[in-house]
């Protein structure tokens, strides 16, 4: 008998064994494939030809596998001598499940390797890959729990969705901010996601292992601020606790401090504010004794500090101690391309808490498009958890489930009519098709058949241009 793994030099399969293997391993796979010690198809069996949609399995002898078969690995397998006894290959929109192991000849050298495909389908693997994808959200979840007890990050610059032109351009000076240790300023209105940003910049940033210690600086009595900043020392006032109260620049050691809304904070903090950040040093309040600190700050604000600077209600020499970088959040309005995505992602989310799969339908995200968003993606997400809640639809939102929970009083300002540049017409008439396309899917409740009927076109003619307009 043939030793699966023999001494000496031989230190693998042995071609007698795998052609010993063959009718089992063909008769039980979809299909079936050999080559050579230079990666080229020495047989190929006609289910594997079928599958790769070859007329004559004989006119691919020969050559090698790679201008055959783009994605395969099998080149890997004959360099390396490591067998790979389970991938996913993609071959012309096909998910094949494969197997690829080397053999040798009596002197322990590699002659070729055989693969074998063992499923055509990924249908057969589904409970495997949804028991992994719950093992992966529950393993999302105690992250998260866990960052909620201590002082970590939730998100990351994933959770911060969008694809469009301007989002990309967020991510782009994110990851810059990342990967230098300055001061941040995140501009944008509320509910753009300028928290989410923060601690997307700290979890991929050199400080990612320490504290990230957010402070709301508009939620905060004025006369507490000080002491939320800088700590209390014992004593320091009538009633204070005798122990030492540290403050958020303490906690912060280290890590990242996020000032959310430090527009609204008032000129006498903000000098004592600025010494800190210059001097790398605080002062408890109470205390006579001053304090070496280590923090990377990131700051987020809604209104104009420069018209605040001009009026005199915030120092212009924190304004460029704080924006060495700056991220400018564009509000959802602006970034109406994002609306599917985001509504994917929020649905998930939101699905997560309500124990029900949401899903929304093209003329669902299309009447979204048509509202002005003055809260931003944080009034998306409560729009789209109304309309889950009260829709009867086993959580599927088309436009009228929209249109129930929209605000009346929102719809999108008309733009001032100022003189625009010429265009190409084949540009103008594209963008006029979509709107047209785009309308009346609202008008038709999603429904594709009724639609192409309104617009004059078949349902084929439909479908290819809702695949051009995605």
């Amino acid at each position: 008998m043939t030793q699966l793994f023999t001494h000496n030099k031989k230190n693998g399969l042995t071609r007698e064994l795998i052609e010993a293997l063959f009718p089992m391993f063909e008769q039980a796979s979809a299909g079936a494939i050999a080559v050579d010690h230079a990666s080229r198809i020495t047989w190929i069996n006609a289910s594997y030809a079928q599958l790769l949609g070859l007329a004559d399995p004989s006119m691919v002898i020969g050559r090698l596998v790679r201008d055959v078969i783009p994605h395969t690995r099998m080149p890997e397998v004959v360099e390396t001598g490591k067998p790979l006894l389970l991938d996913i290959m993609e071959h012309q929109q096909q998910q094949l499940v494969v197997t690829r192991l080397p053999y040798y000849d009596d002197s322990g050298d590699i002659v070729g390797a055989v693969a074998f495909v063992l499923y055509d389908d990924l249908q057969p693997l589904t409970p495997l890959v949804s028991k992994y994808r719950r093992l992966h959200q529950d393993l999302a979840a105690a992250r998260k729990a866990l960052a909620k007890k201590a002082r970590g990050t939730r998100y990351s610059l994933g959770d911060f969705v969008g694809a469009s032109p301007a989002a990309l351009e967020v991510k782009r000076r994110a990851r810059l901010a990342a990967g230098r240790d300055m001061p941040v300023l995140l501009l944008g209105e509320t509910g753009t996601g300028k928290e989410v940003l923060a601690q997307a910049i700290h979890s991929v940033s050199g400080r990612a292992e320490k504290p990230f210690v957010g402070v709301n600086v508009a939620a905060i009595p004025e006369n507490l601020l000080e002491a939320e900043f800088f700590g209390v020392a014992p004593g320091a006032y009538t009633g204070a606790d005798r122990r030492t109260r540290d403050g958020k620049f303490q906690l912060a050691n280290g890590g990242t401090l996020f000032l959310d809304e430090v527009g609204d904070m008032p000129l006498a903090l903000q000098a004592k504010l600025l010494r800190a950040l210059q001097e790398g040093e605080i002062e408890p309040l109470g205390s006579n004794k001053v304090a070496s600190v280590d923090v990377r700050v990131i700051a987020a604000t809604s209104r104009n500090l420069e018209s605040m600077m001009a009026e005199g209600t915030f120092r212009s020499d924190l304004y460029y101690r704080l924006n060495v970088l700056e991220i400018p959040i564009p509000p959802l309005r602006e970034r109406l391309a994002d609306l599917g995505v985001l509504c994917e992602a929020l649905l998930e989310d939101i699905g997560d808490g309500l124990d029900v799969r949401g899903e929304i339908t093209d003329a669902g995200v299309s009447a979204l498009g048509g509202y002005d968003w003055p809260g931003n993606i944080r009034e998306l997400r409560n729009v789209l958890e109304r309309a889950l809640t009260m829709g009867e639809e086993n959580g599927l939102l088309d436009a009228d489930a929209i249109f129930k929970v929209l605000p009346r009083n929102g719809s999108r300002p008309q733009p001032y009519l100022s003189p625009r540049p010429v265009r190409p017409l084949t540009q103008v008439m594209a963008e006029a098709e979509a709107q047209a396309i785009e309308a009346a899917l609202v008008a038709c409740r999603g429904n594709r058949t009724q639609t192409a009927k309104l617009l004059g076109i078949s349902r084929s003619v439909l479908y290819e241009k809702l695949t051009k307009m995605s």
